[in-house]
């Protein structure tokens, strides 16, 4: 989830996304945001069953509603509780998985990357929307952001994940080095998981919107048309100024 905040969740242990939910329903440009972003993640689902990763929030069912909510926290919007590191879904039986703001909170990135690989049928699809490191969007992630960004960060590192990690320690830099500095290793390492699309955008709506903090420095109707407005320059600008990577792999036919 964008701007996760510990502090958020004390009071709320039985439902740790409650108060995300109650912050969600009175803030009307960031829906209008979120709702960019779900619609950009189901047009690039391909059918069959879809597993969403990280929906503790519950609202990615009103854009795919047989889709099936998984999160590493319990509570009333999850069909499942599971960690992405240990999927509890049978070998070639997922088309989708869709993320939202959760792999650069996984612990060990290469351990959900070998479960995509294997809870993926061939031609299925791994889709995910992150915070992206630009030239533009730098200082605020590394200054105004509470999550950590950390560049020289080794995404291979596999270990054991540990149980009583804090769901939300995160390094926000992990996405964008998937798709930059790590990527010729990526598809060394997992040569059956292929980049389908790489795309930078979102510029001011998302950091204005303040994401899932009370304050917004934008009203809703301004946000409308910014989003339009960001729609047709993030092709020729956001690989420079995007604060958002969207990364869409798809699982080969070819055999391991």
């Amino acid at each position: 989830m964008s701007g996760t905040n510990p502090e958020i969740l004390r009071g709320h242990t039985l439902d740790p996304h409650a108060k995300y939910r109650e912050i969600w329903a009175n803030k009307k440009l960031l829906k209008l945001v979120y709702d960019d972003y779900y619609h950009r993640i189901t047009e690039a689902c391909v059918p069959g069953v879809t597993v969403e990763i990280g929906g503790g929030i519950g609202q990615f069912k009103k854009f795919l509603p047989e889709a099936i909510s998984s999160d590493i926290q319990c509570s009333p919007m999850v069909d499942v509780v599971a960690d992405a590191q240990r999927l509890p879904f049978r070998t070639a039986a997922v088309s989708n998985i869709v993320m939202l703001d959760v792999l650069h909170h996984v612990e060990f990135p290469a351990l959900f990357f070998e479960e995509a690989l294997r809870v993926l049928r061939p031609g299925g699809r791994c889709i995910m929307i992150e915070p992206g490191i630009t030239w533009g969007s730098s200082a605020f992630y590394r200054f105004l952001h509470i999550e950590p960004v950390d560049m020289k960060a080794d995404m291979f590192v596999v270990g054991s994940p540990d149980p009583l990690k804090e769901p939300y320690d995160s390094n926000q830099a992990i996405p964008t080095l998937l798709a930059t500095r790590d990527r010729a290793r990526f598809m060394q390492r997992y040569p059956q998981l292929e980049f389908v699309r790489v795309r930078w955008f979102s510029f001011l709506a998302y950091p204005l919107s303040g994401g899932f903090r009370r304050w917004s420095l934008m009203s809703h109707r301004i946000g409308k048309a910014v989003l339009k407005w960001e729609r047709m320059f993030e092709k020729r600008f956001g690989r420079l100024f995007g604060f958002r990577i969207m990364i869409v792999l798809k699982r080969s036919d070819a055999p391991g």
